[in-house]
């Protein structure tokens, strides 16, 4: 078996406090990421950390992301699914990112979310819609409605996931700058550091 991995984010700002009471939940952005130390972690979100009217689809970094919001926290939960799977979702995240500004932001799809109505536009997403339809599509999880409606709760209260860590974003890079970069690549071992890890700092 592989893992998938999913970050919760929890960062402060105007649009972002907007979202958190529609969802009422703190954490409102969802990266997916290839590694537990989000070495790799793809997401429909701001181009730049501090620019919120610019999103699309990026390549997360967590060392911007905390200079832009040194009070951000993190959660870091993992996914079973098979290698074949894992490679399917790697090879479309890869290819998303190499075309990247094809993809952009749905405004327009967050008052049917609020209806709970279907509403697609070409290669418009939230950061929870994307992942929910690049993981129904891996065959790895669905979460019994239109991938449009899927939200950061949604993936919040998923059942199949395993909880790695929860803290500060600071913790976080911390933890990942400690640790050598051939114990980054996923794995059986990588897998077991990560569960220490996430016992000791987990909140």
């Amino acid at each position: 078996m592989a893992q998938i991995y999913i970050a919760f984010a929890d960062t402060p700002g105007l649009f972002a406090g907007i979202i958190r009471k529609v969802i009422k939940q703190k954490y409102i952005h969802v990266a997916v990421g290839l590694d537990p130390y989000l070495e790799e972690a793809y997401s429909i979100g701001r181009r730049h950390p501090s620019v919120p009217l610019l999103a699309g689809f990026e390549r997360e970094d967590k060392t911007k992301i905390l200079r832009a919001f040194p009070e951000a926290d993190y959660m870091i939960c993992s996914i079973r699914c098979t290698a074949e799977q894992k490679r399917y979702i790697e090879q479309e995240l890869n290819e998303a990112m190499r075309t990247r500004f094809r993809y952009h932001y749905t405004i327009l799809g967050l008052p049917f979310i609020l209806m709970g109505k279907p509403f697609y536009q070409k290669n418009h997403y939230t950061c929870s819609s994307y992942a929910a339809k690049l993981l129904e599509e891996a065959g790895v999880c669905s979460f019994g409605k239109h991938f449009s409606l899927v939200t950061p709760k949604d993936f919040y209260e998923y059942e199949g996931k395993e909880k790695l860590f929860e803290g500060s974003l600071y913790e976080l890079v911390q933890a990942s700058e400690k640790v050598p970069a051939f114990q980054k690549r996923p794995g059986i071992a990588c897998i077991k550091n990560v569960l220490k890890w996430g016992m000791s700092y987990g909140r």
